[in-house]
C-alpha cells in the first residue's frame, strides 16, 4: 500500500473515531436504494436498537411516534426530493417501549450531475431540552392564569372582566340575545374595614367572592372582583327578570353568611348594593356604555339607603 492510500486510511479511521466519540449519532442513507450505509453505534445506547437493525428508512420511520411519524415523513422526504437540508424534531421509540425526544438535521448529498445521491445527518437526543420548554410553557400557562384572577379573592380579576364582557358582547349581538349584568358593592366596607380590621376584611371580601361564585349557577355565568369592594355579574342570555332575580338570590346568600357589621348604618349584619341591567346589542353599541348604565343604578341603590336592587324602569 502507498503512503498517500495509508494517509488516507488512516486519516478515516481518525473521522470515524471522532463520529462516534460525540454524543451527536451520525448516519447515511442512500437515496436510491434507501437503506442506511451507516448509522453510528451511540443509538444503541440512546434508543437500545442495535446499529445492524437499521436497515432502511423503514426502520427508522416505524421506531417514531405514531403523532410524529406522518408529518416528519412527509416533511422529510419532500425536502429531500426538492435537494434541500433540513431538521425534524419527533419522539424516537426505544427498544424498552419508551419515547426519547430526537432532533435530527440532515444535509442532501448530490452527484456530479446535481441528482440526490444519499443524505447524511447526525441525531442529537433533545428530550432535557424538550422537558425544559414544557416546564416554561406551564409556567406560561400558570402566569397566564394568574393574571386574570383576583389575587386576593381567587376569582377573576378585572382585566379578565373585561375580556369575558367583549367576548359575550359580540356574541348577544350576533345572536340577537339578552345580555345581563349585575354590579355590586358591599355597603360601608370602608367602616367594616375600620372596626374589624384589615385582615378581616380581607377575609369578607374572600367569603363574598365564594357566595357570588354560588349563585351564578349556569356554565357560562361569570363573577368577577371589579374592584375594591365591588363585584360583577356576566349573565349571557338572560333577561330582565331574571337578572333581577339573580341580584336578589345573591342579597339572600349574603344575608344568610350573617357577616357582622356593628358600624353599618343600615343593617347590623352585613348588606350589599346592587345595580341591574340587560341588553340586546344592536351594530354600533359598545359595552362601556352599558356597564356605566349599570354602575349609574349601583349608585342609585346607594343614594336609596343601601341594602337593595335597582333596576331599569
Amino acid at each position: 500500500m502507498s503512503d498517500f492510500a495509508q494517509d488516507i486510511e488512516t486519516d478515516s479511521g481518525i473521522y470515524k473515531t471522532l463520529l462516534e466519540s460525540t454524543k451527536a449519532i451520525p448516519w447515511k442513507i442512500d437515496w436510491a436504494s434507501m437503506r442506511f450505509a451507516y448509522i453510528g453505534p451511540q443509538i444503541e445506547r440512546l434508543l437500545g436498537w442495535t446499529p445492524a437493525s437499521w436497515v432502511s428508512a423503514e426502520d427508522w420511520a416505524t421506531r417514531m411516534h405514531p403523532e410524529d411519524r406522518a408529518w416528519v415523513v412527509d416533511f422529510c422526504v419532500a425536502q429531500s426530493q426538492a435537494g434541500t437540508d433540513h431538521e425534524a424534531d419527533y419522539r424516537a421509540l426505544t427498544k424498552a417501549g419508551n419515547y426519547v425526544w430526537i432532533r435530527d438535521v440532515v444535509h442532501v448529498m448530490r452527484n456530479a450531475a446535481g441528482e440526490v445521491e444519499a443524505l447524511v445527518g447526525f441525531m442529537f437526543d433533545i428530550s432535557e431540552r424538550k422537558k425544559t420548554e414544557q416546564k416554561l410553557l406551564d409556567l406560561q400557562k400558570e402566569l397566564e392564569a394568574l393574571s386574570f384572577k383576583d389575587g386576593l379573592t381567587g376569582i377573576a380579576n378585572r382585566r379578565m372582566f373585561d375580556s369575558v364582557m367583549e367576548m359575550e358582547w359580540s356574541h348577544a349581538r350576533r345572536s340577537s340575545q339578552p345580555l345581563s349584568l349585575i354590579m355590586l358593592d358591599i355597603d360601608y366596607f370602608k367602616q367594616y374595614n375600620d372596626h374589624y380590621g384589615h385582615v378581616q376584611g380581607d377575609q369578607c371580601l374572600k367569603q363574598i367572592g365564594q357566595v357570588l361564585t354560588s349563585a351564578a349557577t349556569r356554565s357560562r355565568d361569570f363573577v368577577a372582583r371589579f374592584g375594591g369592594e365591588e363585584f360583577v355579574l356576566v349573565l349571557p342570555e338572560t333577561d330582565e327578570e331574571s337578572a333581577a332575580k339573580i341580584a336578589e338570590r345573591c342579597r339572600n346568600l349574603l344575608f344568610k353568611e350573617q357577616i357582622p357589621h356593628e358600624n353599618s348604618p343600615v343593617s347590623q349584619i352585613l348588606s350589599v348594593s346592587i345595580g341591574v341591567g340587560t341588553v340586546v346589542p344592536a351594530h354600533g353599541d359598545e359595552p362601556v356604555a352599558f356597564i356605566e348604565a349599570v354602575d349609574r343604578r349601583l349608585y342609585q341603590a346607594k343614594g336609596k339607603g343601601r341594602n337593595c336592587v335597582v333596576k331599569a324602569g
